[in-house]
């Protein structure tokens, strides 16, 4: 968990009803590439932890008996059936559950999966539950965008989103300090899950990058469901200055592109798979 800060209910708050618009996909291939990193066959369960609006968890559903989604938040939890029901997903299940709440009772999986939450999380005590929670052989899997990808040769249509002075307007509102819930993130969120997996009794690390780089075209409405659906910028955190925010947020949109376009590259999926000793409880 990041240094000095303390998990709230807040978190997110605001933030579910501007997930599938405002974020970026992952890579199109993260699905296959996990099934067969995994040798996946359609059999076991699968859990996805802080699972959001479901974005991860119904793209893995035809490789599983079972899905399920825990995530804190009710609203991205509604967010996640709401999308299970429109694309016809009947094998997938939804809980109102911290990672720190685990087992919760859940029952044994053949993957457990963090898709860019773990860091929010007591780390080690969570690794150590997780372990106990997978099948032998089973898989612990961390997915996220890659950090400081390549530069794409491809050139864009339309400017890129000025993220800059939006980071800018967000600290002016907010402060420098970035925001999280009710507290602050003073030192970033942590990294190193290696250490962390080892450290737990997890082996046979695995890395892996799956390519996009596609061009995306993105419109004004886009970007501020990209600021609004992240927690350092949720709508909750600026009370009753969010009209005034918005407002200032457009013009900045505006003056980076007058027709309010823009476009930007996809980045690549960067997938880490560790496993559970076969010898393991």
């Amino acid at each position: 968990m990041p240094d000095g800060w303390q998990w709230d209910s807040s978190l997110f708050r605001g933030s579910a009803a501007y997930y599938e618009r405002g974020r970026l996909p992952y890579a199109s291939g993260f699905a296959e590439t996990l099934a067969k990193t995994l040798n996946l066959d359609g059999r076991g369960r699968f859990l996805d932890v802080g699972c959001g609006p479901g974005t991860v968890t119904l793209a893995l559903a035809r490789f599983f008996t079972e899905v399920v989604g825990i995530d804190p938040d009710e609203d991205m939890l509604a967010e996640a059936e709401r999308q299970a029901e429109r694309r016809g997903v009947t094998n997938a299940h939804w809980g109102a559950a911290r990672a720190e709440d685990l087992p919760a009772g859940l029952g044994e999986f053949r993957v457990v999966l963090f898709a860019q939450s773990f860091h929010w999380t007591d780390r080690d005590r969570v690794a150590a539950t997780v372990l106990e929670m997978l099948e032998p052989g089973g898989a612990f899997v961390h997915m996220s965008d890659l950090k400081n990808p390549p530069a794409e040769p491809t050139p864009l249509p339309h400017p890129a989103p000025p993220d800059a002075q939006i980071r800018e307007l967000v600290q002016r509102y907010l402060g420098p300090v970035r925001r999280a819930g009710q507290g602050t993130l003073v030192n970033g969120t942590p990294n190193r899950e290696d250490l962390v997996l080892a450290r737990a009794g997890f082996e046979n690390f695995e890395r892996h990058v799956v390519p996009a780089g596609q061009v995306v075209n993105r419109t004004a409405d886009d970007i501020v469901a990209w600021v609004f659906s992240h927690s350092y910028s949720a709508p909750h955190l600026f009370g009753d200055r969010l009209e005034d925010f918005e407002r200032d947020l457009r013009a900045v949109l505006r003056q980076a592109s007058p027709d309010s376009l823009f476009a930007e590259h996809l980045p690549p999926s960067e997938i880490m798979t560790w496993r559970k000793p076969h010898g393991g409880r």
